[in-house]
């Protein structure tokens, strides 16, 4: 979209306001407020374009930026290109109107105290194209991180590769790639802000790599532009096609936030990924370890207590139970799953990564849940962030509470069965410490595909089963009315499951009344820490080695 400018004069004076029509809904604005509000129209919320510069100084510390060195970064034209200007023609019109040598500068500053490398895209230069002097810049900024072991920020706008420069401009997709896999590759932090547009060589290359993905409202991204695409293939595109929300709602990015909460939004992902403070003394002990000491409960009363929608979900206890959460979204491959959760959160000033089924806490969001049944996308999106968080040592906190994993046509269209089983597989893979809370419902490879983990705790009013009591009955039962017979017969109590070495604690509750969030969230926060504590001190290997033994035993 293009802003347009209009000068309106006030009758009778000589002075001059100049007014902004917005892009998208067409109503004007007067220029200074507009500016005060960070260029989104005060109407409709649109976000307008700003320049590279303008985009660092909203985001870093006042005072903090320090330009990187630009020794020998050349902007050549070595095809001697025309059309109907030539390129260096076009280079000098860009500096003029931008200030800028090229389309990117790079440096080094603070967020929130924190130190990081940053380069920003300047859309106004040639559309923000990437030729050889932008892959430079972008190149050099990953070596700078690299050297100083400092996280990335890449802030993206472009309409792609720079076809003034040919073949090198398509080379630098490669050379910027392998730079950023460099930064993968030492365990550093790379964030990708996705700006309005983003597009081409530039998505299909450094800025769709980062480990957190974050969009503005309303940016349009993609590979090839949507004029191209209905030229090329003749079809309409949908509604809101391209835009930040269409990728969101496709798993491909993890967040779209708006420009005035940009910065705390970075800030807490900065944040999460610093070094832990400090672990403080255990706190006193609430799991229960002895099965003698845990009162068997009848099955199918458990059954309909685990069940209740009054019980906490994942997302209430990421708000109660831990410090700060900041949600990841996205299988970067398809979709999101709403019944799965998973994000960065902080337990005490340790970071871990919060993953769990969610269903929601009323009728309507439980079908917006699909009631806490993930699909397969659900299932590659907590894998995801299980690699995120081996790639940054975080632990991880993984909460079970779903029937099972979601059986429809569509799922099994996508791999069901193989994304629980890479899931399972690589989960116990992982040098990091897992813990794994069952909540409410453990619902078979659905919820075991959570559940490798090195300690795996239940709520006392919680169960964990190889099907439904329900499903059970109808097979063997040849009625599914016999499901409370079912329930006893599979044992699939706090009580049978702790006595069996399925778990290995169990977190008090009490036998009748409703949940009590407060107490709830207070005992899960205090079991998770000392189980964390516990765990902290073992190496990567042996953990895993630790891991493999703990189900190896199951049946021998």
């Amino acid at each position: 979209m293009t802003e347009v400018i209009d000068t309106i004069g006030r009758q009778g004076t000589d002075q001059d306001i100049t007014w902004t029509k917005c892009p998208s809904c067409a109503e004007y604005q007067y220029k200074p407020q507009l500016e005060r509000n960070l260029r989104v129209c005060t109407r409709c919320g649109h976000h307008l374009r700003i320049g590279a510069h303008r985009r660092l100084a909203l985001l870093l510390d006042e005072n903090s930026w320090t330009p990187g060195s630009y020794d020998d970064i050349e902007t050549r034209d070595v095809l001697d290109f025309r059309d109907h200007k030539s390129y260096r023609q076009r280079l000098a019109q860009a500096r003029a109107k931008t200030g800028e040598y090229d389309a990117a500068v790079f440096g080094l500053g603070t967020l929130d105290g924190r130190r990081l490398v940053v380069a920003a895209m300047e859309f106004g230069f040639m559309g923000g194209s990437m030729g050889s002097a932008v892959g430079e810049v972008i190149t050099r900024a990953a070596e700078l991180a690299l050297a100083q072991r400092l996280p990335l920020l890449l802030c993206c706008a472009s309409g792609g590769a720079r076809m003034q420069e040919g073949s090198l401009s398509l080379m630098q997709m490669a050379k910027t790639s392998q730079a950023i896999g460099r930064l993968h590759e030492a365990g550093l932090l790379v964030v990708c802000l996705l700006t309005d547009p983003t597009f081409g060589g530039v998505t299909a290359s450094f800025a769709m790599l980062g480990d957190v993905l974050v969009a503005e409202p309303g940016a349009l991204i993609g590979f090839a532009g949507p004029g191209v695409i209905s030229q090329t293939i003749g079809e309409d595109l949908p509604p809101g096609f391209q835009t930040a929300e269409f990728l969101l709602a496709h798993g491909l990015i993890d967040a779209v936030v708006p420009r005035a909460q940009l910065r705390a939004y970075l800030a807490k992902v900065l944040a999460a990924h610093a070094p832990d403070t400090p672990l403080g003394p255990l706190l006193p002990p609430v799991t229960v370890t002895d099965s003698a000491q845990v009162s068997p409960r009848p099955a199918a009363k458990v059954v309909k207590v685990a069940r209740d929608q009054a019980r906490p979900t994942t997302l209430s206890f990421a708000a109660v139970a831990f410090d700060t959460f900041v949600e990841l979204r996205g299988d970067r491959m398809f979709a999101d799953s709403s019944a799965l959760v998973g994000g960065l959160a902080t337990l005490g000033g340790r970071a871990v990564m919060l993953i769990g089924h969610e269903k929601g806490s009323d009728t309507r969001e439980s079908i917006a849940r699909n009631f806490g049944m993930p699909e397969p996308e659900g299932y590659r999106k907590a894998l995801r962030l299980m690699r995120h968080a081996a790639k940054f040592g975080m632990p991880i906190v993984t909460l079970i509470d779903t029937p099972g994993a979601y059986p429809g046509v569509g799922a099994e269209e996508r791999g069901q069965a193989g994304a629980i089983a890479r899931a399972i597989m690589e989960s116990s893979r992982l040098p990091v410490p897992i813990v794994t809370v069952v909540t409410g419902e453990g619902g078979s490879g659905g919820a075991l595909a959570l559940g490798v983990a090195d300690t795996v705790l239940m709520f006392e009013n919680s169960y964990y089963s190889v099907i439904s009591p329900e499903g059970c009955a109808a097979i063997l039962w040849g009625d599914r009315a016999a499901a409370g017979t079912a329930a006893e017969a599979l044992k699939l109590t706090a009580a049978d499951l702790l006595s069996l070495g399925v778990v290995d604690g169990v977190i008090p509750e009490d036998a009748e009344g409703g949940p009590d969030i407060v107490r709830m969230a207070g005992d899960l926060r205090a079991a998770l820490s000392n189980a964390l504590t516990a765990l902290s001190t073992v190496p990567g290997p042996d953990l895993i080695e630790a891991r493999y033994r703990k189900f190896r035993k199951f049946g021998s």
